[in-house]
């Protein structure tokens, strides 16, 4: 019983920062609704309907956003974006090219992600002190970076399948197929990495053997706890 306590406990646990790291992060409705929409009215009515659509959608977002005094900055950014896609679109008159923009930035994470862990400061290290405010120093322990370094190992390996994917699919004009597998692999394949990423974090943290947030600012001497919870 108390077994399944601590198990549903960690499920929570999970939760509870998942929701708060990609809230950090903005909405996700305001990046996944263009490109759905784009990929469904493509589909079904073709290229200059779907990033109509697309613009509106963008658009209107934005339009919600700022009407209720929420933060419209990443909805803004996406617009432009969707903007940009939707121009590449027009100009090549291929539906594909809608996903180039996102395809680059891909290219851009992931020489991101290799270049961090080279010159040891992990990507996730960075993502992790922006949304946590947690000291950098702290990441920077022996005892603290492998764990960091190694999740960043599989956020660059998730990039590039999905690089390699795309690729593939622009190289052969599949647009409407192209679409699909961005909405796949987009936050469905974020989430469940993220999720991965805590869970993997804590338990190498722990054989680490590495101090936790607060017994690095309080300077506690070993033997350390640990990081109970967070990543």
């Amino acid at each position: 019983m108390q077994e399944k306590q601590a198990d549903r406990g960690k499920v929570g646990e999970l939760f509870q920062e998942l929701r708060s790291v990609l809230s950090g992060r903005g909405k996700a409705l305001d990046a996944i609704l263009p490109p759905l929409l784009y990929t469904v009215v493509n589909t079904l009515f073709g290229l200059i309907p779907a990033s109509v659509v697309a613009l509106c959608a963008a658009a209107t977002v934005v339009i919600l956003r700022a009407a209720r005094r929420e933060s419209w900055g990443y909805a803004a950014a996406g617009f432009g974006l969707t903007s940009f896609a939707a121009g590449m679109a027009w100009i090549s008159r291929t539906s594909a090219a809608f996903f180039l923009p996102g395809i680059v930035s891909g290219g851009l994470l992931l020489a991101a992600a290799l270049v961090s862990i080279a010159i040891r400061r992990p990507l996730a290290a960075l993502s992790s002190h922006l949304t946590r405010g947690w000291p950098l120093d702290w990441y920077a322990l022996d005892s603290i970076r492998p764990a960091y370094a190694e999740v960043t190992w599989a956020w660059a390996a998730l990039v590039a399948g999905r690089l390699a994917v795309f690729l593939y699919l622009l190289a052969r004009g599949e647009g409407v197929v192209l679409g699909w597998a961005s909405i796949a692999l987009g936050w469905p394949a974020i989430v469940l990495v993220l999720a991965g990423s805590y869970i993997y974090g804590l338990r190498r943290l722990r054989t680490l053997g590495g101090p936790g947030v607060e017994e690095f600012r309080t300077g506690t001497p070993p033997p350390w706890k640990g990081q109970g919870r967070g990543f």
